[in-house]
């Protein structure tokens, strides 16, 4: 592309909104800021034939396959701008049940056999699955692993948001790629420009998340959940996310509000007048975690019901996110959380919503220049 990109580009998602879905609602986010910052459309191809939704979205064209074939894909392919690179968003149980979309792989091929001047890019949301030998993600996992390895093949350029999957990415294709950028995701609830200090708000501490990982809050680390509301002295839950069957309307005299899904502007302000934002998920991933992104985006205390002993994407426990267990609600430190709010708050600017959309632009302008 000599250093200048069409001013379209097509991206391949598992589905967008109204779907309640990450890498959708990622995926949608980006092509906002491609546009407003470079003045670059987006047009999207849905490879879910359930979704439902209009084919313009925010201004953008959408179009859905009508089976999950190679042969349905390509069909859509054909709609789209000469040249204009494709950016597609992979993860495996996205595209396909047991996550081996091998449809997708072979549809991605054909094309590029068809139409040889048209550039490939892949984000990695994710690799391959792994478990124990009575799960589905034993036996799928080397499938899951081969059509990674395709993929890799098929792409231009190659990056995704965690340090670990960049170099098991890198060791499938050392040749071909010698550097692979890891970016942790943005938030995809906003980004509130000078967000308030803690004394401002009010002590309410937010859950939010999909269902199964909400669910793991209230059931596996409610010990951890009473501890950090002890300490900081919370008035109030808000829950956010699809309604769970059971969930207490209080605990420890501590109302819980079952705020449902909620539309990303109504989540900002939430976070943004709450001081705390409580989640049950291995530190190990939380450059992947939007949710995470979201509250580090609005300055809330980022709260962990577990730890890593290894800093992961540059956290570090205790420094961008505090850790129950460690604090005493006797002598409470809310200098110290401040700080934490601070610190996780200065760690997601340099991987902010802009900067992320500058980091995809370069990578697509310079499609011709050879991989250093």
């Amino acid at each position: 592309m000599n250093g200048q990109i069409n001013k379209e580009i097509c991206q391949i998602v598992p589905s967008l909104p109204p779907d309640i879905n990450g890498v959708g609602d990622y995926a949608l986010n980006l092509a906002n800021q491609l546009r407003l910052d470079f003045g670059i459309n987006t047009h999207f191809i849905i490879c879910d034939p359930a979704w439902v939704g209009s084919d313009k979205l925010e201004g953008f064209q959408v179009d859905r396959i009508s089976y999950r074939s190679a042969k349905s894909l390509i069909a859509q392919l054909v709609n789209i701008e000469p040249k204009s690179p494709i950016l597609l968003h992979y993860v495996g149980y996205g595209y396909a049940k047991r996550g081996c979309p091998t449809w997708l792989i072979n549809g991605l091929k054909t094309w590029n056999h068809q139409c040889q001047q048209v550039h490939l890019v892949t984000m990695f949301h994710e690799t391959s699955a792994f478990g124990p030998i009575w799960t589905s993600a034993f036996w799928f996992s080397a499938t899951q692993r081969f059509l990674v390895k395709q993929l890799i093949r098929l792409s231009d350029r190659i990056f995704t948001s965690k340090r670990s999957y960049a170099e098991l990415l890198q060791s499938y294709a050392p040749r071909k790629f010698t550097t692979i950028p890891s970016i942790p995701v943005f938030s995809t609830v906003g980004e509130p420009k000078n967000p308030s200090s803690l004394s401002e708000r009010t002590r309410r501490l937010v859950i939010f998340g999909g269902r199964s990982q909400r669910i793991k809050v209230y059931e596996d680390s409610l010990e951890q959940l009473l501890q950090i509301c002890r300490y900081l002295d919370i008035q109030q839950i808000c829950d956010i996310g699809p309604v769970l069957d059971t969930l207490p309307a209080e605990i420890d005299n501590i109302s819980i509000t079952a705020a449902g899904c909620l539309p990303s502007e109504k989540i900002s302000t939430i976070l943004s007048n709450s001081i705390a934002g409580f989640f049950s998920y291995h530190p190990a991933f939380l450059g992947k975690s939007t949710i995470f992104a979201a509250y580090c985006a609005h300055r809330v205390i980022p709260i962990s019901a577990t730890m890593t002993d290894l800093p992961e994407e540059g956290l570090q426990p205790g420094k961008h996110y505090a850790l129950p267990d460690q604090y005493n609600t006797e002598r409470r430190n809310m200098a110290l959380m401040q700080a934490i709010a601070d610190q996780a708050y200065a760690w997601y600017q340099v991987h902010n919503l802009s900067a992320q959309a500058k980091t995809y632009y370069t990578l697509l302008s310079d499609l011709d220049v050879p991989q250093p």
